[in-house]
């Protein structure tokens, strides 16, 4: 194909946004040559990308909500305990076919320090796999036999800073000032206490403070997160070329997804908390259009962390759209909540939030992550039922460290602050419902209550609207793992109890129904059946909450093209009824098969239902 017939659909593609593209970096920088550069790049990135990916640009163009389908499923897992590495994964496949996934997220993979990667988000070439993980050519060869099964790969892009280890840091050490542009330095304190006054910490007790002193260098350099991750300058113009550039280079390596990390903190203004300013936006709406224009197959994934209400400013508008979708945070830790009060209020009122947000908003459902559970409740709501922040704070995290509530959970804390009393928890899936505590006492009863909620709650999360996903090992129950304590790379690190390896052992166990891990395997893959077979679990059906009238359970509901579902959940311990009294028809349970009246329903403990109208 000569190059002028490789370059139409690109030329086409910018024709319809440069104008607007061109806007807002002149906004923001100003510069004609470095937009001109940019422009240049992007074509270039354009022809170079490989033809499977084009015709696969070219698909998902046609079908612009391709991934908002019932059958989308996610898991996120690390390479290194997943598999070993990325051929590994390769070899995998069958496995995450087997567990109905088609979307997989690989954990932070890109060059990092030993020992100063902060879980592999430190890092110091973008270009570049972790030796032990493979190569550019694995990752490639990865996508690529990911496509051929229909599984969507998406991958983390830390923008927000780099490792003190990347090349642009280690020149600024050296006192190069045009890498020094392009981080935060300054000669003395004067700047950096300025900024104090008003950027709140992200890490109090690990890592305190916005600023780290570099007495090699006689300067100081933001640093948000740790140390060793130095913030980017995104007003100097070279970093978000030079980013962009990155960002084009591994979407072409097969990427769907690209997961933009930390999102809110891109952007730094004095006097300000350096959190979601307008040039954020400015930033984001540019990447959207990048993407649209060179690769349209990818989709952006953004890190916000903050309520939903909150986070609606990152999904752009209908007109100037920016992430395609987003992590729903505070639900998950929302949810725990709810497991631990016994009490679904909160829980109802965060998903009236989400459900009255425009159907085209996609989020991310998830119980838990590779990171901690943070407490960002909704405690102005909580204050008035009496409960205090501090106090609730502290019964959260004593109950899933099983010291209070008759709580059943295992786990650590993370970040512990004794002076605010402000902690994060970290622990499996299995281990915060009881699992682990009900093996060790080889209790029966006890396990197959912690079974019970086990799997209600995937239920429940495969209920909400988006996309469920998954931990890797969740999916058998695999427990808290407290041999990092033996590592001294992690062991100052508790988010890796609950970050083991794959029991593949365990997995192969999965097929027998009488252990934990096939019950626990079994209904999953009931519920993925179910979920994928019923067109009201698509992500724009329309969605709601029922009053059950009894404080433990939820009751949601699904609606999409004459076909209506109601999923009950009991997030007690004891039996209850719904009285939900929807008197429009008779109902299926989509587990048992048997018709009923969606009256007054009792669910049995940590028990739920999906109960569909009759056509």
């Amino acid at each position: 194909m000569k190059q002028e017939k490789k370059d139409e659909v690109f030329q086409q593609r910018l024709k319809e946004r440069h104008d607007e593209l061109r806007w807002l970096y002149m906004e923001l920088y100003g510069n004609d040559s470095m937009f001109a550069e940019l422009f240049e790049n992007m074509r270039n990135y354009y022809l170079e990308r490989k033809d499977e990916l084009k015709s696969l640009d070219r698909d998902r163009e046609a079908d612009p909500g391709w991934y908002r389908r019932n059958d989308m499923l996610g898991m996120m897992l690390y390479i290194d305990n997943f598999a070993g590495n990325m051929k590994g994964v390769r070899e995998r496949l069958d496995y995450l076919e087997k567990c109905n996934v088609n979307y997989i997220h690989l954990m932070p993979f890109l060059e990092t320090p030993e020992g100063r990667s902060d879980g592999g988000y430190a890092v110091s070439d973008f270009r570049k796999v972790q030796e032990k993980l493979g190569s550019m050519e694995d990752l490639e060869n990865l996508t690529a036999a990911c496509h051929g099964r229909g599984i969507n790969v998406c991958m983390d892009f830390v923008m927000n800073h780099t490792s003190e280890d990347h090349e642009w840091a280690r020149r600024a050490r050296q006192g190069e000032g045009e890498y020094m542009s392009r981080y935060f330095f300054f000669e003395n304190a004067y700047l950096p206490s300025l900024y104090e006054k008003t950027v709140p910490q992200v890490f109090p007790t690990t890592a305190p403070g916005n600023f780290t002193w570099l007495p090699d260098a006689g300067h100081f350099v933001m640093t948000s997160f740790y140390p060793y991750q130095w913030d980017l300058n995104y007003k100097n113009p070279r970093v978000f070329n030079e980013m962009m550039y990155n960002f084009l280079y591994l979407a072409n390596r097969g990427i769907d997804i690209i997961r933009i990390d930390a999102v809110p903190y891109i952007w730094k203004e004095l006097n300000t908390q350096c959190r979601n300013l307008p040039q954020v936006h400015t930033i984001v709406r540019m990447m959207r259009i990048l993407t649209e224009i060179v690769c349209p197959g990818v989709l952006l994934l953004g890190e916000v962390v903050m309520e939903p209400e909150k986070v609606v400013p990152y999904f752009g508008t209908v007109e100037k759209p920016e992430c395609h979708m987003l992590y729903n945070v505070t639900t998950m830790a929302t949810t725990w909540h709810t497991v631990a009060t016994r009490d679904v209020k909160l829980l109802k009122k965060q998903l009236d939030i989400v459900n009255s947000l425009p159907r085209d908003y996609v989020f991310l459902n998830y119980l838990r992550c590779h990171d901690d559970i943070g407490w960002g409740l909704d405690f102005a709501s909580l204050a008035a039922d009496g409960m205090e922040e501090r106090a609730h704070k502290k019964y959260l995290n004593d109950y899933f460290q099983g010291y209070a509530g008759a709580g059943n959970s295992r786990g650590e804390l993370y970040n512990a602050d004794p002076v605010t009393g402000d902690a994060r928890f970290c622990g499996t899936t299995a281990s915060m419902c009881g699992i682990e505590k009900a093996a060790a006492e080889q209790d029966p009863q006890a396990m197959e209550r912690a079974i019970r909620l086990d799997v209600m709650l995937h239920a429940y999360m495969f209920m909400q609207s988006g996309i469920p996903v998954l931990y890797s090992g969740d999916e058998i129950g695999q427990l808290n793992d407290y041999g990092y304590r033996e590592d001294p790379l992690k062991a100052a690190d508790s988010r890796y109890i609950h970050r083991g390896a794959m029991n593949w052992e365990l997995a192969e166990r999965s097929a027998d129904k009488d252990t934990p891990e096939g019950k626990i395997s079994g209904w999953l893959g009931r519920l993925e059946q179910i979920r994928k077979r019923e067109k009201a679990f698509v992500s724009g059906a329309d969605t709601w909450t029922v009053d059950a009238w009894d404080p433990s359970v939820l009751c949601i509901g699904r609606y999409f093209e004459g076909e209506k579902i109601l999923g009950l959940f009991n997030f007690s311990e004891s039996d209850r009824t719904a009285w939900i009294n929807e008197t429009d028809g008779e109902y299926v349970d989509l587990i048992s098969g048997e018709e009923r009246m969606a009256g007054a329903v009792d669910i049995p403990a940590y028990g739920f239902f999906y109960l569909k109208k009759k056509s």
